[in-house]
């Protein structure tokens, strides 16, 4: 490509119109993630239903490029995963009681740090991980299929928009004005919290995963609740809050051992032939290479998230380089994971740092959760760039446009992740978060627990060893654990979810209706967005009440 056409092509694929739509988005995004994250211990991939908004509302300014939509997803959902980097570890702390040895200075240097790390490793790797790899980015993929279907007219945004709508009106009626009950058809089993929670988003969640994933999760909530709790304290093997304690170490067990197989079994064993390069290149890559300026932006990148995690974080240089050099190595596992599943557990990632600092450093228990934070937050990014890198890949877009995208988004999520962050805490207080409150949090407290001690360390083991089992099996370890984690409301509403999802297909079939698939992850993509954007909003609503109390 000439000099003269790669201009143009920026041009045209990097709008004004396309950056503003794109960083609006982001701001709803990145909320509607953290508040997603925290309250469901799940985060979904944003990307397809970015794709969708990003191409409708380009084609309403009269933009129709495939490839400027493809940037504009890129703004907008990049800040969710420095969302979810940040929302599954630092809340551990206040579960912990630590809540006042954190600023919102400090969470936004955990933040920009990782975002800095993730950026910089991606564009030292995006070559040999995209171009010169068989990796094949599920969802980077299925983004890439969504915009070149190019099927998203004025019903879509009816469907998608209406459906928010509807839910956000659901989370008012619910949480604002306290016309409905957060749990309906609750039973009184002792230890178990046995009711449907009454969430659209939740619902979403189940429909959007469906399928084996969610069978596995309900089957790990039964086998928790109904298995361990109710069966081995009616058996007498122990009390009910032994077996409570005996469930939340083998969920947890079982969730760190999924990562473990995703590291044994799909990271290790393909790394240095994936570093190496497979295969030849079709010539994408050229003229996208790095020059002199733009490796010499990329260390002074990388020189700065060293000095926040040195000095800013009060980490030291020695941990400081571990920490970055690490980032890399833990990135490349991201993306590969990435790559072949779809799955990025970054915040087992990220316990793993942590745990290779506490055993050489005398770094405090706050600091051990701001590595981990980094780390999390750099491989969410990664695994995130990665994709969209693929999506560009399959279209035509311009790597470096991408790349930009993605820092533009990222940059803007650091700062409304910890906003978001701050103003939930300043709304609903530090013991809003944890099993069994307000926002479950479930990896965070995984990250907690692994800082402050394992309630039963057999039942860890065993959950470790039997989700690196289940994983090496091909079978869905993460959810799994999820389940024997989860409060059992969370898993009985999921499942009810997928439910609807399964009669919904066949009542879709049994009609012949067209696109059904597409359309039922529309409005699910709606539900789960309207709730968790108006959650957030309601949350800034009390605190701004509060304020002028």
């Amino acid at each position: 490509m000439s000099e003269k056409g790669s201009r143009a092509s920026w041009r045209g694929q990097l709008s004004p119109v396309g950056i503003a739509i794109g960083c609006v988005g982001c701001v709803i995004i990145t909320a509607s993630s953290v508040y997603t994250a925290l309250k469901m211990g799940a985060l979904p991939w944003p990307t397809i239903f970015t794709s969708i908004v990003a191409l409708f509302l380009l084609r309403a300014f009269g933009h129709r490029s495939l490839n400027e939509a493809n940037v504009t997803q890129i703004v907008m959902s990049a800040g969710s995963m420095v969302a979810g980097g940040l929302a599954f570890t630092i809340p551990g702390i206040w579960m912990l009681g630590l809540a006042d040895e954190v600023s919102w200075v400090e969470m936004l240097f955990v933040a920009l740090a990782g975002t800095l790390l993730g950026l910089v490793c991606t564009a030292a790797i995006r070559r040999r991980f995209v171009d010169e790899s068989n990796l094949e980015y599920p969802i980077g993929t299925a983004a890439a299929e969504t915009l070149l279907a190019t099927k998203t007219g004025g019903v879509t945004g009816r469907r998608l928009f209406g459906s928010m709508g509807l839910a956000g009106l659901w989370c008012v009626a619910r949480d604002a004005l306290g016309w409905l009950p957060s749990m309906l058809l609750q039973l009184p089993i002792p230890g178990v919290s046995f009711a449907l929670y009454n969430s659209p988003q939740m619902l979403a969640v189940g429909f959007l995963v469906g399928g084996v994933a969610v069978a596995f999760w309900f089957a790990g909530a039964l086998v928790g609740n109904f298995g361990i709790i109710v069966g081995g304290s009616a058996a007498g093997l122990w009390d009910v809050s032994t077996a409570q304690g005996i469930v939340s170490s083998l969920g947890m067990g079982l969730m760190m051992g999924s990562g473990v197989g995703v590291v044994l079994k799909d990271i290790l064993p393909h790394a240095a032939s994936v570093l190496r390069g497979r295969g030849g290149t079709d010539g994408t890559s050229s003229g996208h290479g790095w020059g002199k300026l733009e490796r010499g932006t990329l260390a002074l990148m990388v020189a700065a998230a060293a000095l926040v995690v040195c000095i800013g974080l009060g980490l030291g240089p020695v941990v400081a380089v571990v920490v970055v050099l690490l980032a890399f190595v833990t990135t490349i596992m991201s993306a590969q994971s990435v790559g072949q599943t779809g799955i990025d557990p970054m915040e087992i990632f990220g316990l793993i740092v942590l745990l290779a600092v506490a055993a050489f450093s005398d770094a405090s228990q706050v600091q051990l959760f701001y590595v981990a934070g980094v780390v999390a937050v750099a491989c969410g990014l990664a695994g995130d760039v990665m994709s969209d890198f693929k999506t560009g890949a399959i279209i035509g877009t311009n790597p470096r446009t991408m790349w930009v995208g993605q820092a533009i988004g990222a940059l803007l999520g650091t700062v409304v992740a910890v906003a978001v962050l701050c103003t939930l805490v300043a709304a609903y207080g530090t013991g809003a978060f944890g099993p069994g409150e307000m926002f479950v949090s479930a990896q965070a407290s995984v990250v907690a627990t692994m800082v402050s001690g394992i309630p039963s360390v057999p039942g860890f083991v065993v959950g470790l060893l039997g989700g690196i089992a289940l994983y090496w099996a091909g079978l869905p370890a993460m959810m799994f654990g999820l389940g024997v984690y989860l409060p059992f409301y969370m898993s009985l509403t999921a499942a009810l979810g997928a439910g609807v999802k399964w009669v919904y297909e066949r009542s879709c079939a049994a009609r012949g209706v067209e696109d059904s698939e597409e359309k039922g992850i529309v409005v699910a993509s709606g539900v789960l967005g309207g709730e968790s954007i108006v959650g957030v909003v309601i949350a800034l609503a009390s605190v701004v009440s509060g304020l002028a109390g």
